[in-house]
């Protein structure tokens, strides 16, 4: 048994001051307040869920390296995120499906919790950092392959509605308990609700490698903000989103549908200098990633505890940043009822912060990393 004492714990839409949680056999047993006492600087709050991240620490995910993606994996756990997905890039078909049979074993030793293509049935005019030479259309026999190479490995697929055979492929996913996510699209308002229709859940990074709303043109950022069954992914970095974007999409959404992501590539943790992701240059200056060729922003070099933060530090209150951060990502991809958030029954899965929210230990699974 394991007691945390003493802190201020955020659970679920409570903030329990001079609280305590109690974890027994890996899960959460009790959590309450101290009947006397009193708290100290340190708060805790659950392990933070990434649902989208290309790597971190040096070490990518988008070439299916086993190896590096333990070591990308290690690098963002000891930053508080005890749950994430390994996120791959545009890439040639031989390689998602190498990396996708690579992984699965990681997947059933919980160093993943899933694989997640970002591509490649993505808009050619909004791919941004996605390498263009691999983008095509969707296709049913493809996804097909790859569900079935994981083995229940692959847990999200983001694609651009407006694609021929998208709706198809959406409906697919969903058929086979695979999350489907509309981004780096350039569809209009229509089309993206009727990739809602067919079944997509969650928008990647919305603002980013979509078409720009407006008043006339809505297109896809307000229809997914406004789309109830649509988890919407914020890369709350100050570059890819101003932090007064990230209080009004939260404002239109609310905590439980907006999930913070990192969108982290390899050079996360590293110093500026020249990067690779997926087989294009990426330059980084001053934690900035962008494309050599084209200025494009690249992924980012964010953390979780940094984007939970700079959530916090944008107005939004501490539960909140810790929902997005934590059970609405986890609840996006079909695991909120196994974590995300400090209850008892579930993993517990804890970050302590210091008084400046910085990570300062991280339990996974009820042990202490």
């Amino acid at each position: 048994m394991t007691v945390v004492s003493s802190v201020r714990v955020i659970a679920g839409d409570r903030v329990i001051d001079n609280g305590f949680v109690r974890v027994e056999g890996g899960r959460i047993a009790e959590v309450g307040q101290a009947p006397s006492g009193s708290a100290g600087d340190a708060t805790v709050v659950p392990g933070f869920v990434d649902i989208h991240v290309h790597g971190g620490g040096g070490a990518t995910f988008t070439t299916g390296d086993p190896d590096a993606a333990r070591t990308a994996a290690a690098y963002h756990l000891g930053h508080g995120t005890t749950t994430l997905l390994a996120s791959l890039v545009t890439s040639p078909p031989d390689l998602m499906l190498d990396a996708t049979k690579a992984f699965a074993p990681l997947v059933a030793e919980g160093v993943l919790a899933g694989v997640h293509f970002e591509g490649p049935y993505l808009s050619q005019a909004r791919c941004g950092a996605q390498n263009p030479a691999y983008l095509r259309d969707p296709s049913l026999d493809e996804l097909t392959a790859l569900i079935d190479a994981g083995e229940g490995a692959v847990r999200m697929v983001t694609v651009a509605p407006e694609l021929p055979g998208a709706l198809d492929a959406i409906k697919l996913l969903v058929s086979r308990g695979v999350v489907a996510a509309i981004g780096h699209t350039d569809a209009t308002w229509e089309e993206t609700l009727a990739g809602v229709e067919a079944g997509a859940t969650v928008g990647t990074h919305v603002f980013n490698g979509m078409r720009p709303p407006h008043h006339r043109q809505p297109g896809p950022v307000f229809a997914l903000l406004g789309a109830a069954p649509v988890t919407c992914e914020f890369v709350a970095d100050g570059v890819h989103l101003h932090d007064g974007t990230l209080a009004f999409a939260v404002s239109v959404t609310g905590s439980g549908r907006a999930a913070l992501i990192t969108d982290a590539m390899a050079a996360a943790g590293m110093p500026d200098g020249e990067y690779d992701l997926g087989g294009q240059g990426v330059a980084v200056a001053g934690g900035v990633a962008r494309l050599t060729r084209d200025g494009s922003i690249a992924g980012s070099t964010l953390t979780m505890d940094a984007a939970f933060r700079r959530a916090a530090g944008a107005g939004l209150s501490l539960v909140d940043a810790s929902r997005m951060a934590s059970a609405t990502p986890a609840a996006a991809i079909g695991l909120g009822d196994e974590l995300g958030t400090l209850r008892p029954g579930l993993r517990a899965d804890l970050v302590l912060l210091d008084d400046a929210l910085r990570v300062t230990r991280v339990m996974r699974a009820g042990t202490w990393l």
